[in-house]
């Protein structure tokens, strides 16, 4: 089959052990970034297969019309970049592992590796030093204080983890039946969402981004956190009303911020709000890439190919394509 793989910034991929499982088949890999349909059209056309990596590109019904050969795209975990309406009308099949249960080491080393870097000053430590000065401020331990968990999940619960181990108190909001999780684990439920966003001295994401999380932090949630407070988004920008974290951190509640992500991606200009803040520690979407994480991440994906191949497609989305058009 000839399979497209878009948005392989490295050439990464074909290093990977678990590419071998594409053996046979006809790969084509892009490397640069390009969301123009007609680009993209002119070069996934004669695509069978598409793979891509997580949401870098949106995949919708203008392109889709224009791949009269596409039968099936690969991928894994959510898919808000892709028209499941218009593949399901065109015939083409959505296999995405949702990963149930799975841990995500990766992002939630990320996500630790924000919260230490922001509490302590570290990014503007080391760029003062390279520009000739010593200490230019005081950092925060995080012993003692309270970390908050937004959704507990499989990254949540990791991270949460990862505070116990520091000797922090950990303080979880999220679905009732997550909470009951939590509370296993041993861990408490916040009273409220709003004694949540109050007491905790870390807030830290952790949310699918579905309909129903949409906009869930409002600027009224962090109007209630402390000014010494940080806020840390690993997860999906669209989680934070538009703009109410830019605001918030001008007026100093929550005091610091850490960002993963962002409502477009990928950000090239330089002069973006959260890029130009100096209580602001911002990363270019890295919770995933990992070379562990990609070997674990794509062996499912290559394997929905295997199986699609085979005859028989596995983690199908749109199941109602399997029945073939409407008489």
């Amino acid at each position: 089959m000839k399979i497209s793989i878009i948005d392989d910034y490295f050439d990464t991929l074909r290093t990977l052990s678990c590419f071998r499982k594409l053996d046979g088949h006809d790969v084509t890999i892009w490397n640069d970034h390009v969301q123009d349909v007609d680009t993209l059209a002119k070069r996934l056309r004669d695509a069978e297969v598409l793979v891509l990596f997580r949401e870098r590109t949106q995949i919708r019904a203008p392109l889709l019309e224009r791949l009269p050969k596409l039968k099936l795209i690969s991928q894994r975990s959510v898919y808000p970049h892709i028209d499941v309406d218009a593949c399901t009308r065109l015939g083409v099949i959505l296999s995405s592992s949702q990963h149930p249960g799975a841990p995500c080491t990766a992002a939630a080393e990320l996500t630790w590796a924000l919260i230490l870097d922001s509490m302590r000053l570290i990014p503007q430590h080391v760029a003062a030093l390279k520009a000739g000065k010593w200490q230019i401020g005081i950092g925060s331990t995080l012993r003692g204080k309270t970390l908050g968990i937004y959704g507990y999940g499989r990254i949540g619960a990791v991270v949460a983890g990862y505070a116990r181990a520091f000797g922090m108190n950990v303080l979880v909001w999220a679905r009732p039946d997550t909470l009951v999780k939590a509370l296993a684990d041993g861990y408490a439920a916040a009273p409220s969402k709003e004694a949540f966003f109050a007491e905790c001295d870390v807030i830290s994401l952790h949310m699918r981004l579905v309909p129903a999380t949409r906009h869930i932090v409002t600027a009224a949630d962090f109007a209630r956190m402390k000014p010494t407070a940080l806020l840390v988004n690993t997860s999906r920008a669209p989680l934070i009303e538009p703009g109410a974290l830019e605001k918030a951190l001008r007026l100093g509640r929550p005091g610091m911020a850490a960002v993963d992500v962002f409502e477009e991606e990928p950000v090239v200009d330089p002069r973006h709000q959260l890029l130009n803040m100096d209580n602001v520690v911002a990363t270019p979407h890295l919770g995933y890439v990992t070379r562990d994480e990609y070997e674990l991440q794509f062996a499912e994906i290559f394997d929905q190919i295997t199986a699609y191949a085979a005859g028989a497609p596995m983690n199908v989305i749109n199941a109602d394509v399997l029945k073939g058009p409407k008489p």
